[in-house]
């Protein structure tokens, strides 16, 4: 039997009146970031994949992109031989629901291609203006369980997002998303994945570097610096969780840290994890040690955070709620009885005790709000999930 969960937005959107409306969103999207990364695994129960894990979701995007050069001026020199030309080295953006999201490339070609990626748009460089969009990464194992609730949230936003789906392959052939949906055709190449693998990290990667090869996708308005809500947690669950034979590698203990999977980030701090070809193969080969209990996805990112000295750069926090029960290796899955506007208030609050940080975190700029996402809701709660969403989180249609 297939289980599933899923995030869902907490802070309620406005659609009272169309430029009042993009004016909320404009202004909480200053503080926001470009990348929201999240993971819809556990959909089979299995031995392998237990428990379900669900993409986040983020608020609302910004203005309507605009394209890319499709070539070179004429009589400009060729490139240097073995070096990308413009138009080679970034693909042709597109939106959710705007074409395909796959190509031919290997991981290491992506990788490598990504790496050079602007770590923000230069406008007055193209011949065009660009338009911030908000990329969008889901990680799944096959179908999104709850994906005609993303429908709606993403409804009349065309243009505002980008949408990239990394799913096991043989998945999405065999429940393709329908041609109206906004997730049709975004499934970028993927490869199998399985919880507590290095696999995961890469999947991480590889949805990021896709996302940067779009140089529309950024983030919008100053807000709080490059804040990105990162957790990078020094504490005695991570140490314990630290090989020694890193320090080989030069990976010292003191730079060793955890933290939660579910992290938005603004695009030049994803180009340092797409570039990173120093902790990246100390993790991948060396974390997934049972004797040590490290889950490479939860050490990578908030490690390099820290082998780097990024840490003014983050909140140290995440902003998706989750609810922990003693003696579990997974939060608590919510079933529709559980769906309540009450839950809702609660998880923007910060939980039962209206803490917003851990381990030092602040609010990253986002005043009053803890948490702009939750999770996990299983897929049976999609019915009651689209019932309240017009009063609780401000998109849909009144059922």
């Amino acid at each position: 039997m297939n289980s599933a969960s899923k995030a869902m937005l907490l802070q309620p959107v406005s659609r009272s009146g169309s430029s009042s409306h993009r004016s909320r969103v404009n202004a909480v999207l200053s503080i926001l970031l470009v990348f929201s990364i999240g993971y819809a695994l556990g959909l089979i129960s299995n031995s392998t994949f237990q428990n379900s894990y669900i993409p986040p979701f983020f608020l609302a995007p910004l203005l309507h992109p605009s394209s890319m050069p499709s070539s070179a001026p004429e009589k400009s020199p060729p490139p240097c031989k073995g070096l990308p030309t413009a138009t080679d080295l970034f693909l042709s953006p597109s939106s959710g629901g705007g074409g395909s999201a796959m190509h031919n490339m290997t991981d290491e070609e992506l990788l490598w291609r990504a790496s050079m990626a602007p770590p923000k748009a230069t406008h007055g460089r193209t011949p065009k203006r660009r338009v911030p969009k908000v990329a969008f990464l889901f990680l799944a194992k096959g179908e999104l369980p709850l994906r005609p609730l993303w429908d709606k949230f993403f409804s009349g936003h065309d243009g505002l997002y980008s949408i990239y789906v990394h799913a096991n392959p043989g998945h999405t052939a065999i429940s393709p998303p329908p041609a109206d949906s906004v997730f049709h055709g975004r499934t970028i190449p993927s490869k199998n994945t399985s919880w507590g693998h290095p696999s995961l990290a890469d999947a991480e990667r590889r949805l990021l570097a896709n996302a940067l090869l779009d140089i529309s996708n950024e983030r919008s308005g100053a807000g709080n610096g490059g804040m990105s809500f990162v957790d990078s947690i020094d504490d005695g669950i991570s140490r314990a969780r630290y090989n020694p034979a890193h320090a080989a590698h030069g990976v010292p203990i003191t730079v060793w840290r955890r933290g939660s999977q579910w992290f938005e980030m603004e695009r030049s701090m994803a180009l340092e994890v797409v570039s990173d070809e120093f902790l990246y193969p100390v993790v991948r080969e060396q974390c997934y040690d049972p004797k040590y209990g490290g889950v490479p996805d939860e050490h990578y990112v908030p490690s390099l955070v820290s082998l780097l000295e990024l840490s003014a750069r983050i909140a140290n926090r995440s902003l998706t709620y989750l609810e922990w029960h003693a003696g579990t290796a997974h939060p608590w899955t919510h079933g529709p009885e559980k769906v309540t506007e009450e839950i809702f208030r609660k998880m923007r609050a910060g939980g039962e005790g209206g803490n917003c940080s851990f381990s030092g975190g602040d609010h990253g700029g986002l005043s009053g709000i803890c948490f702009l996402f939750a999770r996990k809701f299983e897929g049976s709660a999609l019915g009651k999930l689209l019932e309240l969403a017009p009063k609780a989180m401000g998109f849909g249609s009144v059922i």
